[in-house]
C-alpha cells in the first residue's frame, strides 16, 4: 500500500456522509481578499489628516496664561467633553481605540505603515501600534470638545471618512481567512455603529452651532452643576411613610432584578469616565466572547464531521466510548453515532456556558452603575466612612492620579479576565454534569459518580445523621427559650456531645472546606470585573489592585469635580450685570457683598439674607465643602469661620 492511501484512512476531515460546503467548514479555504483601498493607504492618507486637525485644533485652545503678549497665547491641548450630549461619542471613541487594540494583538501586521520582516519586528511594531492609534483617533475626540463650528466640521468630514473607509473594506471584503471567515467581519461591528453614531452627531452639532441653538459662549458643565444645585436646594421634601411593611418574596425577587437596571436620577449624573469605563468593559466582553467562540465552536464542528470509524475503534479500545463488544469491533455505526452525540453535547456545553458568562458580567457591570451613583452621593455630602473602610483624605496624590489615569484601562482588562475564568469555570461545570448525570440518564446506564454515591451511602447516611442530630439537640436541648431571648443549657450534655462527635465533625469539616473553595472561585470569578467591591477581607483590602485603583479614582472624582465647588466656580466666571453704582470688577461678588457695609435696600437685601442662607444649607447638608471654603477665604476679616457661618 502506498503512503498516501495509508494516511487517508486516517485524515480526520474526510467523512464517509455528505460533508459541509468547504467554505463552511474550513476558514482557510477563503481566499486573500485586497480591497480598493488597503490598510496601508488608508493609514498613510488619514494620518496626516488626523495630525493637521490636532495642530488646528491646539490653536483653538489657547494656554492664556502662557506667553499672552505673543499670538494670544501658546497653543495649548483640548479636555474631554463634559456636555449631557458628548457623551454617548466619547465613550464611542474609547470603543473604536479599544477594537483597534484587540485587532492589534492578533494581527500579522500590527502597525499598518510598516510591514514587519521577522517576529521579533513584528513586536517592536506592535509597541509602536500601541502608541500610533491613539493618535490616530485623537481627532474623533478633540473636535467635541473644541466648542466650535471649524472643529465640528472637521470632525464631520473625519468621521464620513472613517466610516467610509471602514465600510467599503467590509463590503469589498466580508470574509477572511483569520481565525474564522466571519471573526474580521464581527469583530469591527462596533467599531463602524461607533462611526455611524460620530457620522450623524457631528452633523447634527454641526447644524446646532450654524442655526444658533447651541450656545458655544456657555461654559462646558455649567449646565449640569445647574441641576444638582436645584435637586439639592429644592424646598420639596422627600415624604416617606414611616411604617415599615413586610415585603413578600415577589416584590422582594422584584426589588433586587431592579437594582441591576440602572434608571437616571434628576439632578444627579455618573462622570464621564465611568461611562466610557462601563461602555468599554461591555466592548471588551463582546470581543473576548466572540474570540472564544470562533475559536472553538468551527473547531468541534470540524472534528464531528470528519469523525470516522477508525477513530472510533481507538475510542472503544481506550474505553471512552461504551460497546456492546469491544473486544471485537463490528459495524460501529451506533458507536459512531455516540461520538459524535458526545461532541455535540460538548459544543452545547461551550455555548451555553459562554452565554451565561457573558450575561454574568453584563449584569454586574450595570450593577456597578447604581453602586458608583450611591458611593458618589456619600462622598459628596461627606460620608467617606459609607464608601471606605476607614476614614480617607479626599484630596489627589500622586497615586491616585495615576489610578484616575489607568481606572477605564482597567475595568476593561478585568471584564476580559473575568470572562475568561468565568468561561473555564462553567464549561467544565457543565461538562461534568453533562457527562455524569445527563447523559448516564439519557442512555439508562451507570455512571461513574452514581457508583460513588451508591457504593459509599453509609458515608453520606452517617454524615447527615450527624448533621441533623447536632441541629436537633441545640433546638431541643440546648437552648432554653426564655421572653425575648435564648439561654444556654446543658451545659455538660454541650460538652460530652462535642468530645463525641468530634470524629464526625472532621469530615463534614472536609465537605464544607471543599465546598467553600467552590464557593469562593465562582464568587471572585463572577465578581472580578466588579471593581467597587474587594474580593479581599477588610484588612487586606489594600492589596486588592482593582479596588485600590476605585478608592483613588474616587478620591480624584470627589476633589476635583464635586458639583458644588464647580458651581461656586462657574458663578465666579459668569459676566456679572453692571449695577448702578460703579464698583470693582476684579472683585468677587461675594467679597463685595461682604465689604459694603451699608445695608442693602429692598429686593437685593432679600437676595443676600437668601444666599446666606442657602450656603448655611449646602453646608449642612455637605460637611466635606468646609474645608474647601475656610481654603478659600483664610482670611478672618472676608467673613471665613471655622464652622458653618450662622444666617
Amino acid at each position: 500500500f502506498g503512503d498516501e492511501d495509508l494516511g487517508s484512512d486516517w485524515y480526520i476531515y474526510e467523512s464517509t456522509e455528505s460533508a459541509a460546503p468547504s467554505d463552511d467548514i474550513f476558514p482557510g479555504s477563503v481566499p486573500e481578499c485586497h480591497p480598493t483601498i488597503s490598510p496601508r493607504m488608508y493609514h498613510a492618507c488619514m494620518a496626516p489628516i488626523s495630525l493637521a486637525v490636532t495642530l488646528a485644533l491646539s490653536l483653538l485652545a489657547k494656554r492664556r496664561r502662557l506667553r499672552p503678549r505673543c499670538w494670544n497665547g501658546v497653543p495649548g491641548f483640548l479636555s474631554f467633553p463634559e456636555e449631557e450630549a458628548s457623551r454617548a461619542p466619547a465613550a464611542a471613541v474609547f470603543g473604536i481605540l479599544f477594537t483597534s487594540l484587540c485587532q492589534l494583538v492578533l494581527d500579522r501586521d500590527p502597525l499598518p505603515l510598516a510591514s514587519p520582516s521577522s517576529p521579533s519586528a513584528r513586536e517592536f511594531w506592535k509597541i509602536l501600534a500601541l502608541l500610533y492609534y491613539p493618535a490616530f483617533y485623537w481627532p474623533l475626540l478633540a473636535c467635541a470638545g473644541s466648542r466650535h463650528r471649524l472643529g465640528y466640521l472637521a470632525g464631520t468630514l473625519l468621521a464620513w471618512g472613517h466610516c467610509l473607509v471602514h465600510v467599503w473594506h467590509k463590503v469589498q471584503c466580508p470574509l477572511q481567512p483569520k481565525i474564522h471567515r466571519l471573526y474580521s467581519l464581527l469583530s469591527h461591528v462596533p467599531t463602524m455603529l461607533s462611526l455611524l453614531l460620530l457620522s450623524l452627531w457631528y452633523p447634527a452639532l454641526l447644524g446646532r452651532s450654524l442655526r444658533g441653538d447651541s450656545p458655544e459662549r456657555e461654559i462646558p458643565g455649567s449646565g449640569y452643576c445647574r441641576e444638582y444645585l436645584k435637586a439639592v436646594l429644592s424646598k420639596r421634601g422627600r415624604k416617606g411613610s414611616s411604617v415599615k411593611f413586610k415585603e413578600s418574596l415577589r416584590s422582594r425577587i422584584r426589588s433586587y432584578l431592579r437594582s441591576y437596571i440602572y434608571t437616571p436620577e434628576e439632578g444627579f449624573r455618573i462622570p464621564l469616565k465611568l461611562v466610557v469605563s462601563v461602555t468599554v468593559a461591555v466592548i471588551a466582553v463582546y470581543q473576548v466572547a466572540l474570540l472564544l467562540l470562533v475559536a472553538f465552536v468551527p473547531t468541534i464542528q470540524i472534528v464531528r464531521a470528519g469523525m470516522t470509524k477508525d477513530v472510533v475503534v481507538l475510542l472503544v479500545q481506550f474505553g471512552l466510548v461504551p460497546s456492546d463488544n469491544p473486544a471485537v469491533p463490528g459495524d460501529m455505526e451506533k458507536e459512531l453515532r455516540t461520538v459524535r452525540h458526545y461532541l455535540w453535547s460538548l459544543e452545547v456545553c461551550y455555548i451555553s456556558s459562554l452565554a451565561l458568562c457573558c450575561l454574568l458580567t453584563c449584569a454586574r457591570l450595570l450593577r456597578t452603575l447604581a453602586t458608583h451613583r450611591s458611593n458618589l452621593r456619600a462622598l459628596y455630602r461627606g460620608a467617606a466612612l459609607e464608601v471606605f473602610s476607614k476614614p480617607r483624605v479626599l484630596r489627589p496624590s500622586r497615586e491616585a492620579v495615576v489610578c484616575w489615569i489607568s481606572f477605564a484601562s482597567f475595568q476593561a482588562a478585568f471584564a476580559c479576565l473575568g470572562l475568561l475564568i468565568q468561561q473555564v469555570i462553567f464549561f467544565l461545570c457543565s461538562v461534568a454534569f453533562t457527562f455524569l448525570v445527563v447523559i448516564p440518564l439519557q442512555a439508562g446506564t451507570g455512571s461513574m459518580l452514581f457508583g460513588i454515591m451508591r457504593n459509599m451511602w453509609p458515608f453520606w447516611l452517617a454524615l447527615v445523621v450527624a448533621v441533623l442530630l447536632q441541629h436537633l439537640l441545640a433546638h431541643f436541648q440546648f437552648l432554653e427559650q426564655h421572653s425575648r431571648w435564648k439561654e444556654l443549657t446543658n451545659r455538660r450534655a454541650l460538652s460530652a456531645v462535642a468530645f463525641l462527635l468530634f470524629p464526625t465533625n472532621v469530615l463534614v469539616g472536609v465537605l464544607a472546606g471543599a465546598w467553600r473553595v467552590v464557593i469562593s472561585g465562582l464568587y471572585n470569578a463572577v465578581h472580578l470585573c466588579q471593581l467597587d467591591s474587594s474580593l479581599l477581607q477588610r484588612r487586606a483590602e489594600t492589596f486588592d489592585p482593582g479596588y485600590r485603583t476605585y478608592c483613588h479614582f474616587l478620591r480624584v472624582e470627589v476633589s476635583q469635580g464635586h458639583p458644588m465647588v464647580r458651581a461656586f466656580c462657574f458663578l465666579l466666571l459668569q459676566r456679572p450685570e453692571p449695577p448702578a453704582p460703579p464698583r470693582d470688577t476684579h472683585l468677587e461678588e461675594g467679597l463685595q457683598l461682604m465689604r459694603h457695609k451699608q445695608a442693602a435696600p429692598g429686593r437685593a437685601r432679600i437676595r443676600r439674607i437668601r444666599a446666606r442662607w442657602w450656603v448655611a444649607y449646602t453646608l449642612l447638608h455637605n460637611p466635606s465643602l468646609a474645608a474647601s471654603r475656610k481654603s478659600a477665604l483664610p482670611d478672618p476679616a472676608n467673613g471665613a469661620r471655622l464652622g458653618i457661618p450662622k444666617p
